[in-house]
């Protein structure tokens, strides 16, 4: 973990009230697909913590949806602005239970660490479904970039204006997968935890003070003790998770 100063490259809307930033710096301590990054922003006072999208070379990309005050001033980065970010956070997804055809599911600003992760499993010679899960067609981003990679990719929207209609577990019948990786909404996580017929791992979103594990803030009970989700997670194993 080490803090880094980013210089803006690009910061593009690509979905409704969804942003594509590219940042190029030292990207040396981010290891594992889904880890996060934590920025500071001139006038808060917190940092806000976004997962990685895609890290390579010195470029890091990250996706972000405009929520509340902080997203909405990122939705005003431009090119050349330099941003103090920490790297390196979190615990990121465990690739070696994944099988041959492993599954991947992200909801919304879950979608983001799924993307990284996809790529990760491709090189090695993995064959991912991804399901991208939304609430409408313009919300949706990013299925023909998964598509590249050479994954199966499945769009869901609840109002089935494009893809399957309903939620991502409407996706999941008759799929054939040895492993699952999720990311998304606690509503969804939950139901995927009900709904998957094999072990998999669950990065969760949550409120973060600190972001690397000082401040308990983000705190949570597992079948293991309390973990902090900034730091022993964000991701969990299926197995450890109380609901």
């Amino acid at each position: 973990m080490k803090d880094t100063l980013f210089e803006v490259i690009t910061n593009k809307k690509i979905a409704k009230n969804t942003y594509e930033c590219t940042l190029r710096g030292d990207i040396s301590d981010i290891t594992a697909p889904g880890q996060f990054v934590n920025i500071k922003l001139d006038g808060f006072y917190l940092r806000r913590p976004i997962s990685v999208c895609d890290a390579a070379d010195d470029m890091l990309t990250i996706i972000y949806k405009v929520v509340g005050e902080g997203t909405e001033a990122m939705a005003n980065f431009v090119g050349g602005e330099r941003l103090l970010t920490l790297t390196g956070l979190g615990n990121g997804y465990d690739l070696s239970p994944s099988g041959d055809r492993p599954l991947l599911v992200g909801g919304g600003a879950g979608v983001p660490p799924m993307y990284m992760l996809c790529k990760r499993l491709v090189a090695l010679g993995k064959r991912p479904t991804v399901i991208l899960g939304f609430g409408s067609a313009d919300e949706v981003f990013y299925e023909r970039e998964f598509a590249a990679l050479g994954a199966r990719v499945i769009v869901t929207t609840v109002d089935g204006s494009v893809g399957v209609r309903g939620f991502v577990t409407d996706a999941l019948g008759g799929l054939d997968y040895t492993y699952f990786y999720t990311c998304g909404p606690e509503p969804m996580l939950k139901a995927l935890y009900n709904a998957t017929v094999t072990e998999g791992q669950f990065s969760f979103e949550e409120r973060m003070g600190c972001g690397f594990g000082a401040c308990m803030g983000c705190s949570c009970k597992t079948k293991y003790g309390n973990k902090r989700i900034c730091r022993d997670g964000p991701v969990l194993t299926k197995e450890e998770i109380i609901w």
